[in-house]
């Protein structure tokens, strides 16, 4: 136990002296009515009166020990460790290609919307890019723009200038947005069909360098029949994250799977807290009140 206020202690001294006071004082002796009585007194009935005339000291030392402001630390507790998420999903008119019913981007977009579900507590955010970068969504824990979102992006309404891939270009915008957030792991998963036209003379090195200098993860999902672009997969891996290729809705959403069980949730400890303790020293007062009443009924000292 500490408290808030130390010093106060020291006015414990005043409790202390008064209750022995209580227990050496000598009383003076006054005759009774009855002359030469050979009554004598109870020992036992003195150390009852001294002890009720006590309490008063112990109320004094009570009220004291509560000014000093008695505190305690709760238990230590946990909770889950957030991960910033940014998705990178590609809006390039290949993104329009047929993917099970709907389209790759329609695909895509379904997929995340489970994943959000299966990292409850995580912080989101969502990036749409072909030839430029657009941060649709900022990281944040409500999820409800990213799932409203899917009709304002799709291929088919974008400008024209969004029309190409430049995967290296979205990276590094990604990276930019997740370099703000201190607290929490860090991800990005990109979804794109295509490859990248701004990769070459060493820009996917920097771009890898880049994100595994800030400690964030790529995982990459290829949307398309052919094989995952070796930069992409070389980036991926030099993160320590991985690419995937799904070329239908149902390995689409396995790969989601795999992501989050590759992604593992962590727990982390909060400091104890310190908290007032004014309970038992409360109770401890009230019981004192009413054993103090209960001695005022006729258990105090009288001189004769």
């Amino acid at each position: 136990m500490t408290f808030g206020e130390p010093w106060i202690l020291l006015l414990l001294v005043a409790p202390i002296w008064l209750t022995a006071w209580v227990w050496r004082r000598r009383t003076g002796a006054v005759v009774a009515p009855l002359d030469h009585s050979v009554a004598k007194g109870s020992r036992a009935l003195r150390v009852a009166v001294d002890l009720a005339e006590t309490i008063p000291s112990l109320l004094l030392a009570i009220a004291i020990v509560l000014l000093a402001n008695p505190q305690r630390l709760s238990e230590p507790r946990t909770r889950r460790a957030m991960t910033n998420i940014e998705f990178c999903v590609d809006v390039s008119g290949s993104m329009t290609a047929s993917f099970g019913q709907g389209t790759r981007y329609d695909g895509a977009m379904k997929a995340i919307d489970g994943f959000l579900d299966k990292r409850k507590g995580d912080a989101f955010g969502l990036t749409f890019f072909g030839n430029n970068v657009l941060h649709w969504v900022p990281l944040t824990n409500d999820v409800t723009a990213i799932r409203c979102s899917p009709p304002f992006m799709r291929p088919e309404v974008v400008p024209g200038w969004f029309g190409g891939t430049m995967i290296g270009k979205a990276l590094m915008a990604c990276r930019e947005v997740l370099r703000q957030r201190e607290d929490g792991d860090r991800m990005i998963v990109l979804v794109s069909d295509g490859e990248s036209s701004d990769f070459g003379s060493g820009f996917e090195n920097e771009v890898a360098d880049a994100l595994r200098r800030d400690g964030i993860q790529l995982f990459c999902i290829h949307t398309a029949e052919y094989e995952t672009p070796a930069d992409v997969v070389n980036i991926a891996a030099a993160t320590g994250g991985a690419a995937f290729q799904a070329d239908d809705p149902a390995a689409l959403q396995e790969v989601f799977a795999r992501i989050d069980a590759m992604q593992e949730t962590k727990i982390e400890k909060i400091a104890a807290e310190t908290l007032d303790d004014f309970a038992a020293w409360s109770w401890a007062g009230l019981s004192l009140c009413l054993c103090a009443l209960l001695c005022g009924l006729g258990l105090r000292y009288t001189p004769w």
